[in-house]
């Protein structure tokens, strides 16, 4: 029997935006948890990682946290918001260079009208 080779849902910035919320979730896990990822933590991960996925604004999207268009399930924003909020301070001295590019990405403005079809979803569906 053959597998198939698993696909990797996400690829470039959202995959890097991906691993720096992983870590953030992780840091906030370990402090708050006692111990590896529990049930609610990777619940978030798995929802942000869908929502990165079909985020309209593709690889060019700025930071959630100031964007018109809220995708995440109110109780899985307000826990990004509590994750970011211990884990942000705490990101500077253990991944310096994942904390400026998220600080950068941060200040990079919202275009004025919503992309369409840049989704790493609709991206993945032309391919096939």
């Amino acid at each position: 029997m053959r597998e198939k080779k698993a696909v990797a849902l996400l690829t470039g910035h959202l995959d890097e935006e991906f691993k720096t919320l992983v870590i953030m979730t992780t840091l906030y896990c370990n402090k708050h948890h006692k111990g590896s990822l529990c049930d609610t933590c990777q619940n978030f991960i798995k929802h942000a990682q869908i929502k990165l996925d079909r985020c309209v604004y593709g690889q060019d999207k700025p930071a959630c946290k100031a964007c018109p268009i809220h995708c995440y399930k109110p109780e899985m924003r307000q826990y990004a918001k509590v994750v970011m909020q211990y884990a942000g301070p705490h990101m500077i001295l253990r991944h310096p260079i994942l904390t400026i590019k998220h600080i950068v990405k941060a200040r990079k403005a919202f275009p004025d009208v919503v992309p369409t079809h840049l989704s790493n979803y609709h991206q993945r569906k032309k391919v096939k």
